[in-house]
């Protein structure tokens, strides 16, 4: 299996923080981000490579951050070549960019680059293993209006039957946590995606088109989990984190 981090966004809305650093390298409790993300990745023996997928803007301050940085698994800095917000490629363009500039075959572990979690992602890989099927992380907001703001989902037992992107009236509080397990057999489907012109900008729109033609399964936690999409959940998260 090998991981992939996704830290090629540029955070605008975290600005003045994030105009000169990406959101993956703030600090939340005295380390970046993205080195409490290594850390819970670490758990899964499996992995064989972690791959961080940044852009030309930052790269260069994921591999000064990488030099100071030690891991148990090998770490690779991958550029997806673009240089503002206006030619991102998109979450899902990401992914797929590292697949096939890195030659990926195997079972892959996608982790958004600006999430902080409690939850074992041993505890999910082994959850994945049994199943052999695509997995999403679940976490239950717990409240309607604040599920306008996510990727909600809708299960039947632990399979996944519908998914909509920060929904005006959703059907559940079911948020993805932007952590993904696809089996290597998946990445055919990823490039079809593609191929076919659907937006590459959300992860969750993958998910939404994949569970249609494969099964999806939901790993629900009710561990603490924090999307790092403003200052006010960052001071929230360092808070938490530093007690």
């Amino acid at each position: 299996m090998d991981a992939i981090i996704l830290a090629a966004g540029y955070a605008t809305r975290l600005y003045p923080l994030t105009e000169n650093m990406p959101k993956p390298l703030l600090s939340v409790a005295g380390k970046p981000i993205i080195a409490h993300i290594i850390r819970k990745l670490e758990q899964i023996a499996s992995i064989g490579k972690i791959y961080i997928v940044t852009n030309s803007k930052f790269e260069q301050h994921f591999k000064k951050w990488l030099q100071g940085f030690g891991s148990e698994k090998p770490i690779e800095i991958v550029n997806d070549g673009t240089k503002s917000n206006e030619d991102r490629l998109g979450a899902l363009g990401d992914v797929y960019y590292t697949i096939n500039s890195k030659d990926i075959k195997d079972d892959i572990i996608i982790v958004a680059g600006d999430n902080l979690f409690e939850l074992s992602l041993a505890d999910v890989f082994n959850f994945f293993r049994k199943r052999k099927s695509n997995v999403i992380v679940l976490h239950d907001v717990k409240d309607f209006e604040l599920a306008r703001h996510y990727g909600i989902v809708e299960i039947d037992g632990s399979v996944v039957v519908n998914f909509e992107e920060k929904p005006l009236s959703p059907k559940s509080t079911l948020a993805s946590t932007g952590i993904y397990i696809f089996p290597k057999k998946t990445i055919q489907l990823i490039s079809k995606y593609i191929a076919q012109g659907n937006n590459p900008d959300k992860t969750g729109s993958f998910i939404e088109w994949l569970h249609k033609r494969d099964i999806v399964h939901s790993y629900v936690t009710d561990k603490k989990w924090y999307d790092i999409g403003s200052i006010e959940q960052l001071k929230k998260a360092d808070r938490h984190y530093r007690e």
